[in-house]
Protein backbone atom coordinates (compact mmCIF):
# COMPACT_ATOMS: atom_id res chain seq x y z
CA UNK A 1 0.00 0.00 0.00
CA UNK A 2 2.33 2.64 -0.82
CA UNK A 3 4.29 4.49 1.84
CA UNK A 4 1.82 2.98 4.33
CA UNK A 5 3.93 1.10 7.39
CA UNK A 6 1.97 -1.85 7.73
CA UNK A 7 -0.64 -3.32 5.96
CA UNK A 8 -4.14 -3.05 5.10
CA UNK A 9 -7.27 -4.22 3.52
CA UNK A 10 -7.51 -3.97 -0.26
CA UNK A 11 -10.62 -1.64 -1.39
CA UNK A 12 -13.39 -3.31 -3.24
CA UNK A 13 -14.76 -6.26 -3.77
CA UNK A 14 -13.17 -8.94 -6.11
CA UNK A 15 -16.71 -10.61 -6.08
CA UNK A 16 -17.98 -8.47 -8.79
CA UNK A 17 -15.01 -7.52 -10.59
CA UNK A 18 -14.50 -6.22 -13.36
CA UNK A 19 -17.06 -3.37 -12.73
CA UNK A 20 -18.22 -3.00 -15.94
CA UNK A 21 -21.82 -1.49 -16.99
CA UNK A 22 -24.09 -4.47 -18.38
CA UNK A 23 -24.20 -5.15 -22.09
CA UNK A 24 -27.81 -5.60 -21.90
CA UNK A 25 -30.62 -3.68 -20.01
CA UNK A 26 -32.68 -6.55 -19.97
CA UNK A 27 -30.17 -9.22 -17.92
CA UNK A 28 -29.17 -12.38 -19.23
CA UNK A 29 -29.61 -15.66 -17.09
CA UNK A 30 -26.42 -18.15 -17.72
CA UNK A 31 -27.53 -21.00 -15.58
CA UNK A 32 -30.74 -22.60 -15.31
CA UNK A 33 -31.69 -25.38 -11.73
CA UNK A 34 -31.79 -28.93 -12.68
CA UNK A 35 -35.82 -30.03 -12.31
CA UNK A 36 -37.45 -33.45 -11.83
CA UNK A 37 -41.19 -34.63 -12.42
CA UNK A 38 -43.42 -33.18 -14.45
CA UNK A 39 -42.80 -30.39 -16.46
CA UNK A 40 -42.75 -26.23 -15.54
CA UNK A 41 -41.18 -23.00 -16.53
CA UNK A 42 -38.48 -22.29 -14.69
CA UNK A 43 -38.42 -18.32 -15.34
CA UNK A 44 -40.60 -15.84 -16.13
CA UNK A 45 -40.21 -11.85 -15.95
CA UNK A 46 -42.04 -8.55 -15.03
CA UNK A 47 -41.43 -4.84 -14.48
CA UNK A 48 -40.70 -3.09 -11.12
CA UNK A 49 -43.30 -0.97 -9.55
CA UNK A 50 -41.69 -0.14 -6.43
CA UNK A 51 -41.22 -0.60 -2.60
CA UNK A 52 -43.43 -0.58 0.24
CA UNK A 53 -44.24 -2.58 3.65
CA UNK A 54 -46.48 -5.05 5.01
CA UNK A 55 -47.44 -6.06 8.21
CA UNK A 56 -47.12 -9.93 9.23
CA UNK A 57 -47.30 -12.86 10.98
CA UNK A 58 -43.90 -14.21 12.06
CA UNK A 59 -43.72 -17.86 11.26
CA UNK A 60 -40.20 -18.61 11.70
CA UNK A 61 -40.30 -21.14 14.81
CA UNK A 62 -36.54 -19.50 16.18
CA UNK A 63 -37.59 -16.03 15.76
CA UNK A 64 -38.14 -14.09 18.96
CA UNK A 65 -40.86 -12.62 17.57
CA UNK A 66 -42.61 -15.64 16.23
CA UNK A 67 -46.75 -15.56 15.88
CA UNK A 68 -46.27 -11.82 16.30
CA UNK A 69 -47.42 -8.91 13.68
CA UNK A 70 -44.00 -7.09 12.45
CA UNK A 71 -43.30 -4.74 9.56
CA UNK A 72 -41.70 -5.59 6.53
CA UNK A 73 -40.46 -3.82 3.61
CA UNK A 74 -41.33 -5.67 0.16
CA UNK A 75 -41.19 -4.51 -3.48
CA UNK A 76 -43.95 -5.28 -6.08
CA UNK A 77 -43.42 -6.17 -9.34
CA UNK A 78 -45.50 -6.12 -11.98
CA UNK A 79 -45.82 -9.35 -14.00
CA UNK A 80 -48.42 -9.50 -17.34
CA UNK A 81 -48.67 -12.44 -19.40
CA UNK A 82 -46.04 -13.61 -21.48
CA UNK A 83 -46.40 -15.07 -25.12
CA UNK A 84 -44.46 -17.35 -26.30
CA UNK A 85 -43.55 -17.02 -30.19
CA UNK A 86 -41.09 -20.48 -30.32
CA UNK A 87 -39.61 -23.64 -29.42
CA UNK A 88 -35.71 -23.90 -29.24
CA UNK A 89 -34.31 -27.14 -29.00
CA UNK A 90 -30.58 -27.55 -28.29
CA UNK A 91 -28.09 -31.08 -28.37
CA UNK A 92 -24.98 -31.81 -26.20
CA UNK A 93 -21.54 -31.11 -27.49
CA UNK A 94 -18.03 -31.05 -26.49
CA UNK A 95 -18.25 -27.53 -26.61
CA UNK A 96 -21.31 -27.01 -24.84
CA UNK A 97 -25.30 -26.79 -25.66
CA UNK A 98 -25.43 -26.33 -29.40
CA UNK A 99 -28.58 -25.04 -31.21
CA UNK A 100 -30.29 -28.41 -32.88
CA UNK A 101 -33.27 -26.23 -34.73
CA UNK A 102 -36.06 -23.78 -33.51
CA UNK A 103 -39.89 -23.62 -34.09
CA UNK A 104 -41.39 -20.15 -34.63
CA UNK A 105 -45.10 -19.61 -34.46
CA UNK A 106 -46.06 -17.87 -37.72
CA UNK A 107 -48.85 -15.02 -36.66
CA UNK A 108 -47.57 -13.24 -34.02
CA UNK A 109 -49.36 -10.11 -32.43
CA UNK A 110 -48.39 -6.70 -34.39
CA UNK A 111 -46.68 -5.74 -31.19
CA UNK A 112 -44.04 -8.84 -32.15
CA UNK A 113 -42.94 -6.74 -35.16
CA UNK A 114 -41.24 -4.34 -32.74
CA UNK A 115 -39.00 -6.65 -32.12
CA UNK A 116 -39.16 -10.08 -33.63
CA UNK A 117 -39.64 -11.08 -37.49
CA UNK A 118 -39.79 -14.30 -38.43
CA UNK A 119 -38.35 -15.81 -42.02
CA UNK A 120 -40.16 -16.07 -45.19
CA UNK A 121 -38.99 -18.86 -45.44
CA UNK A 122 -39.87 -20.74 -42.87
CA UNK A 123 -41.20 -24.29 -42.65
CA UNK A 124 -42.98 -24.91 -39.42
CA UNK A 125 -44.09 -28.49 -40.33
CA UNK A 126 -40.75 -29.68 -41.07
CA UNK A 127 -39.47 -27.93 -38.10
CA UNK A 128 -41.53 -29.68 -36.23
CA UNK A 129 -40.98 -32.96 -37.77
CA UNK A 130 -37.76 -32.71 -37.37
CA UNK A 131 -37.85 -32.36 -33.57
CA UNK A 132 -39.81 -35.06 -33.39
CA UNK A 133 -37.50 -37.25 -35.03
CA UNK A 134 -34.53 -36.83 -33.24
CA UNK A 135 -35.71 -36.31 -29.69
CA UNK A 136 -33.44 -39.03 -28.45
CA UNK A 137 -30.97 -36.57 -29.33
CA UNK A 138 -32.10 -33.44 -27.89
CA UNK A 139 -30.52 -32.65 -24.46
CA UNK A 140 -32.97 -29.33 -23.76
CA UNK A 141 -35.83 -27.39 -24.90
CA UNK A 142 -36.49 -23.78 -24.35
CA UNK A 143 -39.31 -21.60 -25.33
CA UNK A 144 -38.58 -17.90 -26.99
CA UNK A 145 -41.38 -15.55 -24.86
CA UNK A 146 -42.04 -11.85 -25.55
CA UNK A 147 -42.97 -9.52 -22.51
CA UNK A 148 -46.09 -7.24 -22.87
CA UNK A 149 -45.36 -4.71 -21.25
CA UNK A 150 -48.60 -2.75 -22.71
CA UNK A 151 -50.58 -4.72 -20.79
CA UNK A 152 -48.94 -3.42 -17.46
CA UNK A 153 -48.68 0.49 -15.97
CA UNK A 154 -45.95 1.38 -18.49
CA UNK A 155 -46.37 3.94 -21.39
CA UNK A 156 -44.15 1.06 -23.74
CA UNK A 157 -45.37 -0.83 -25.88
CA UNK A 158 -41.92 -2.53 -27.39
CA UNK A 159 -41.44 -6.27 -26.36
CA UNK A 160 -38.10 -7.40 -24.52
CA UNK A 161 -37.59 -11.53 -26.19
CA UNK A 162 -36.85 -13.89 -23.81
CA UNK A 163 -35.57 -17.59 -23.34
CA UNK A 164 -36.95 -19.79 -20.40
CA UNK A 165 -35.55 -22.88 -19.76
CA UNK A 166 -38.20 -25.72 -19.09
CA UNK A 167 -37.38 -28.71 -16.23
CA UNK A 168 -38.44 -32.07 -15.98
CA UNK A 169 -36.58 -35.57 -15.92
CA UNK A 170 -38.74 -36.79 -19.54
CA UNK A 171 -37.64 -34.78 -22.50
CA UNK A 172 -40.69 -36.42 -24.69
CA UNK A 173 -43.26 -34.65 -22.16
CA UNK A 174 -41.20 -31.51 -21.97
CA UNK A 175 -41.17 -30.69 -25.74
CA UNK A 176 -45.39 -31.81 -25.50
CA UNK A 177 -45.95 -29.29 -22.46
CA UNK A 178 -43.66 -26.37 -25.15
CA UNK A 179 -45.92 -27.28 -27.81
CA UNK A 180 -48.69 -26.66 -26.14
CA UNK A 181 -47.73 -23.33 -25.30
CA UNK A 182 -46.56 -22.25 -28.78
CA UNK A 183 -48.75 -19.37 -30.10
CA UNK A 184 -50.55 -18.89 -26.36
CA UNK A 185 -50.16 -16.24 -23.46
CA UNK A 186 -48.48 -17.76 -19.70
CA UNK A 187 -49.94 -16.09 -16.81
CA UNK A 188 -47.72 -15.47 -13.58
CA UNK A 189 -49.87 -17.97 -11.48
CA UNK A 190 -48.07 -20.53 -13.83
CA UNK A 191 -44.76 -19.91 -12.56
CA UNK A 192 -45.26 -18.22 -9.04
CA UNK A 193 -47.14 -19.13 -6.03
CA UNK A 194 -46.97 -18.27 -2.67
CA UNK A 195 -44.27 -19.49 -0.33
CA UNK A 196 -42.15 -20.20 -3.74
CA UNK A 197 -38.49 -19.04 -3.54
CA UNK A 198 -37.27 -17.49 -6.62
CA UNK A 199 -33.60 -15.65 -7.86
CA UNK A 200 -33.78 -12.51 -9.13
CA UNK A 201 -31.86 -11.11 -11.97
CA UNK A 202 -31.65 -7.41 -13.05
CA UNK A 203 -29.66 -4.29 -13.98
CA UNK A 204 -28.94 -1.98 -11.06
CA UNK A 205 -29.58 1.91 -11.72
CA UNK A 206 -27.05 3.31 -12.95
CA UNK A 207 -25.16 6.04 -10.97
CA UNK A 208 -22.87 8.33 -13.79
CA UNK A 209 -18.88 9.17 -13.37
CA UNK A 210 -18.03 8.51 -9.49
CA UNK A 211 -14.97 9.13 -7.43
CA UNK A 212 -13.11 6.60 -5.07
CA UNK A 213 -14.45 7.55 -2.15
CA UNK A 214 -18.24 6.49 -3.27
CA UNK A 215 -16.95 4.14 -5.86
CA UNK A 216 -14.29 1.62 -3.79
CA UNK A 217 -15.06 3.13 0.06
CA UNK A 218 -11.45 4.86 -0.16
CA UNK A 219 -10.96 7.00 3.44
CA UNK A 220 -11.10 10.52 3.53
CA UNK A 221 -8.16 12.27 4.49
CA UNK A 222 -8.05 14.58 7.79
CA UNK A 223 -9.40 18.18 6.45
CA UNK A 224 -6.60 19.62 8.30
CA UNK A 225 -3.39 18.41 6.85
CA UNK A 226 -2.07 16.05 4.69
CA UNK A 227 -4.47 16.84 2.07
CA UNK A 228 -2.45 19.26 -0.12
CA UNK A 229 -3.28 17.14 -3.26
CA UNK A 230 -6.65 16.76 -2.13
CA UNK A 231 -8.09 14.74 0.68
CA UNK A 232 -10.99 12.17 -1.29
CA UNK A 233 -8.02 10.59 -3.47
CA UNK A 234 -5.46 7.79 -3.35
CA UNK A 235 -3.13 8.09 -1.33
CA UNK A 236 -0.69 5.77 -3.85
CA UNK A 237 -1.74 4.29 -7.22
CA UNK A 238 1.14 1.78 -7.37
CA UNK A 239 4.03 1.37 -9.85
CA UNK A 240 3.21 2.52 -13.74
CA UNK A 241 5.86 0.30 -15.05
CA UNK A 242 4.74 -2.08 -16.86
CA UNK A 243 1.42 -1.31 -15.53
CA UNK A 244 -1.11 0.12 -13.19
CA UNK A 245 -2.16 -2.85 -10.83
CA UNK A 246 -5.86 -3.19 -11.43
CA UNK A 247 -6.66 -3.49 -7.68
CA UNK A 248 -5.62 0.25 -7.13
CA UNK A 249 -9.15 2.34 -6.61
CA UNK A 250 -10.11 4.56 -9.90
CA UNK A 251 -12.65 7.27 -10.34
CA UNK A 252 -15.42 6.16 -13.15
CA UNK A 253 -18.85 4.95 -14.34
CA UNK A 254 -20.87 3.12 -11.24
CA UNK A 255 -23.71 1.31 -11.08
CA UNK A 256 -26.21 -0.43 -13.95
CA UNK A 257 -24.01 -3.98 -13.11
CA UNK A 258 -25.72 -6.90 -13.54
CA UNK A 259 -26.88 -8.53 -10.09
CA UNK A 260 -28.19 -11.88 -9.39
CA UNK A 261 -30.15 -11.91 -5.67
CA UNK A 262 -30.95 -15.43 -4.20
CA UNK A 263 -33.59 -17.19 -2.38
CA UNK A 264 -36.45 -14.23 -2.39
CA UNK A 265 -39.64 -15.49 -1.12
CA UNK A 266 -42.86 -14.99 -2.79
CA UNK A 267 -45.51 -13.43 -0.46
CA UNK A 268 -48.18 -12.53 -2.44
CA UNK A 269 -49.67 -13.77 -5.84
CA UNK A 270 -52.13 -11.13 -7.08
CA UNK A 271 -54.36 -10.77 -10.07
CA UNK A 272 -56.32 -6.94 -8.41
CA UNK A 273 -54.23 -4.09 -8.81
CA UNK A 274 -56.92 -2.90 -6.68
CA UNK A 275 -55.20 -3.99 -3.47
CA UNK A 276 -51.78 -2.59 -3.89
CA UNK A 277 -52.18 0.38 -5.59
CA UNK A 278 -51.66 3.88 -4.22
CA UNK A 279 -53.60 6.82 -4.62
CA UNK A 280 -52.09 8.64 -7.24
CA UNK A 281 -50.19 5.48 -8.42
CA UNK A 282 -46.31 4.30 -7.50
CA UNK A 283 -43.86 7.40 -7.38
CA UNK A 284 -41.75 6.71 -11.05
CA UNK A 285 -44.27 4.17 -11.67
CA UNK A 286 -47.56 4.74 -12.05
CA UNK A 287 -50.36 2.23 -11.25
CA UNK A 288 -50.20 -1.76 -11.57
CA UNK A 289 -53.05 -2.54 -14.44
CA UNK A 290 -52.47 -6.19 -14.25
CA UNK A 291 -51.18 -9.57 -12.12
CA UNK A 292 -48.58 -8.62 -9.63
CA UNK A 293 -46.56 -10.38 -6.93
CA UNK A 294 -45.07 -9.11 -3.97
CA UNK A 295 -41.48 -10.40 -2.94
CA UNK A 296 -40.25 -10.04 0.44
CA UNK A 297 -37.03 -7.42 0.60
CA UNK A 298 -35.39 -5.49 -2.48
CA UNK A 299 -34.64 -6.26 -5.39
CA UNK A 300 -31.87 -4.31 -7.82
CA UNK A 301 -32.73 -1.66 -10.08
CA UNK A 302 -34.99 0.77 -10.43
CA UNK A 303 -38.95 1.20 -11.39
CA UNK A 304 -39.69 0.40 -14.68
CA UNK A 305 -36.86 -2.04 -14.87
CA UNK A 306 -37.29 -5.28 -16.47
CA UNK A 307 -37.12 -8.22 -13.53
CA UNK A 308 -35.74 -11.64 -14.40
CA UNK A 309 -37.34 -14.27 -12.57
CA UNK A 310 -35.87 -17.93 -12.12
CA UNK A 311 -36.74 -20.85 -10.05
CA UNK A 312 -34.03 -21.09 -7.02
CA UNK A 313 -31.13 -22.80 -7.56
CA UNK A 314 -29.75 -23.00 -4.40
CA UNK A 315 -31.88 -23.06 -1.86
CA UNK A 316 -32.36 -26.56 -0.28
CA UNK A 317 -36.45 -25.97 -0.38
CA UNK A 318 -38.29 -24.76 -3.42
CA UNK A 319 -40.85 -23.83 -1.20
CA UNK A 320 -42.19 -22.90 1.41
CA UNK A 321 -44.77 -21.89 3.89
CA UNK A 322 -45.61 -17.93 3.66
CA UNK A 323 -46.22 -15.79 6.61
CA UNK A 324 -49.81 -14.62 6.95
CA UNK A 325 -50.76 -10.88 5.54
CA UNK A 326 -52.62 -9.12 7.48
CA UNK A 327 -52.38 -5.61 5.69
CA UNK A 328 -50.12 -3.33 3.07
CA UNK A 329 -49.23 -0.32 3.17
CA UNK A 330 -51.04 1.96 0.64
CA UNK A 331 -49.60 5.66 1.79
CA UNK A 332 -48.50 7.71 -1.22
CA UNK A 333 -45.94 8.33 -0.03
CA UNK A 334 -43.39 5.06 -1.25
CA UNK A 335 -39.82 4.43 -0.95
CA UNK A 336 -38.49 3.53 -4.21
Amino acid sequence: MGHRKKKAPRRGSLMYYPRVRARRITGRIRTWPKVTGPPRLLGFAGYKVGTTHVVLIENRPKSPLYGKEVIREVTIVEVPPIFVYGIRAYIKTVKGLKTFTEVLHTSLPKYAERTVSIPKKTDFSENIRKIEENLDKINEIRILALTQPHKSGLRKKTPEVLEIAIGGDNIKAIYEYAKSLLGKEVRAKEFFSEGLLVDVTAVTKGKGFAGVVKRFGVKILPKWHKHRKGHRVVGAISTGHPTMLFTVPRPGKMGFHQRTEYNKLILKVGENPSEINVAGGYLHYGLVRGDYVVIAGTIPGPPKRLIRFRLAIRAKEKQLQPPKITAISLSSKQGV
